[in-house]
């Protein structure tokens, strides 16, 4: 039996806003990541002026951006004023579930009472990067690198989609299943689209209002004719994977009694927590994240189990990694990005963990949305990353 225990001092997140999701060399591929942010930072700081608080911080997810700290500089660019201080975080595709988190921890502790947090990517600005020459300057060629190691030496380090290939056949989920799911991710999204279900989410940034990715007919028989993408013998596809792609999403993060006496709808936090496990298998980590969540006292309080969850957003990397997942867990599948996930919509790597709360507070926030709801992640290096939200209302 679930007992209700809500605290108004808990955190809560509320006033969610992104950009479109742009497909990277697309619509938004002359947008710098904080030209992206800082429209989104301050549409969500003038929504958030009825909490009569002042900003705090601003935390940002980021993991391939030109470096420096990003949530500052977006910060300054909002117009957020210069008291306004920022830090920018990376755990890499994980970074936007992350910031969220450490902005939760915060106003847990009492350090803090409005805090914007969220994330942000640029795949189409981001910047190349080159080892330094092994020789003489003048005798050796840098080698250019396309992301950072996962992993040292002595441990395994495969890019993500190699990752996939290997989960996917360790875990016995085939082509045709994760085509499948992956044609259910591509008409959910263009039905919430066609539905206006984002519309209300997006702020237009150079005129850009509108997802690009979404694209109507995309079958399983379709995506069946696609060759795999990162070897002969793979399982994934351009299709039953996500899309390379720019955007940018925060929250407003305060307490719960703050965001009541303001009227403003919210997502209550009960739960986060991180995991970690093989880095050859990194899309087998959300599941033990998911299951320490349960474990938390606040969970344990509250009696709940993972039959209780009515919503899930897990980033839709791969189609393996979401079938992993439901399958270790057991969860029901139809519970699952039930308005499209990343496969659909596209994969902001920085961004993608804020858009899963996004997507949950689309679900949860309707008169008979689910009271509870999880979001999590899969991190390249072998970690999982998972946030329990409840629903509140303006009664609290």
């Amino acid at each position: 039996m679930v007992r209700n225990v809500a605290d108004p001092g808990a955190p809560v997140l509320t006033l969610g806003r992104r950009t479109a999701i742009g497909t990277a060399g697309h619509s938004l591929d002359a947008v710098d990541v904080v030209g992206l942010t800082a429209p989104v930072l301050a549409e969500v700081a003038e929504l958030a002026a009825p909490l009569g608080l002042p900003i705090d911080d601003v935390i940002l997810g980021n993991c391939m951006g030109p470096g420096g700290n990003i949530a500052r500089v977006s910060g300054l660019a909002a117009g957020l004023g210069p008291a306004v201080p920022g830090v920018t975080v990376d755990r890499q595709c994980g970074s936007g579930l992350d910031a969220v988190l450490q902005a939760v921890s915060r106003v847990r502790a009492g350090d803090a009472r409005l805090i914007l947090a969220g994330g942000a990517e640029s795949a189409s600005t981001a910047p190349w990067r080159f080892w330094p020459p092994a020789g003489p300057p003048e005798s050796v060629n840098p080698v250019r690198y396309t992301r950072a190691p996962f992993a040292p030496p002595g441990y395994p380090d495969p890019d993500m989609g190699q990752a996939a290939d290997a989960l996917a056949a360790g875990r016995g989920i085939s082509r045709a299943r994760q085509d499948e799911y992956a044609a259910r991710s591509h008409a959910r999204t263009v039905d919430a689209q066609h539905a206006g279900v984002f519309k209300p989410e997006i702020v237009a940034v150079q005129d850009v209002s509108v997802d690009d990715r979404p694209r109507p007919g995309m079958t399983a028989a379709r995506l069946a004719r696609l060759r795999p993408s990162f070897g002969a013998d793979g399982t994934a596809t351009a299709g039953n994977s996500c899309g390379v792609s720019d955007g940018a999403a925060v929250l407003a993060v305060t307490a719960a009694a703050a965001a009541a006496a303001a009227g403003l709808d919210h997502l209550r936090i009960i739960a986060t927590a991180i995991a970690a496990g093989d880095p050859a298998l990194p899309g087998a980590a959300p599941a033990p994240a998911v299951r320490r969540l349960l474990d938390r006292q606040a969970a344990i309080d509250r009696g709940l189990t993972l039959t209780d969850i009515g919503a899930f957003e897990i980033t839709e990397a791969f189609a393996s990694v979401v079938l992993a997942v439901v399958d270790e867990l057991g969860i029901d599948e139809d519970l699952v990005c039930t308005e499209g996930g990343a496969i659909g919509l596209g994969h902001p790597w920085g961004a993608s963990g804020t858009i899963l709360l996004l997507r949950l507070a689309s679900r949860m926030l309707r008169p008979d949305g689910p009271q509870f709801g999880v979001a999590a992640c899969a991190i390249g290096g072998g970690q999982g990353l998972a946030m329990l939200v409840e629903r509140g209302t303006t009664g609290g």
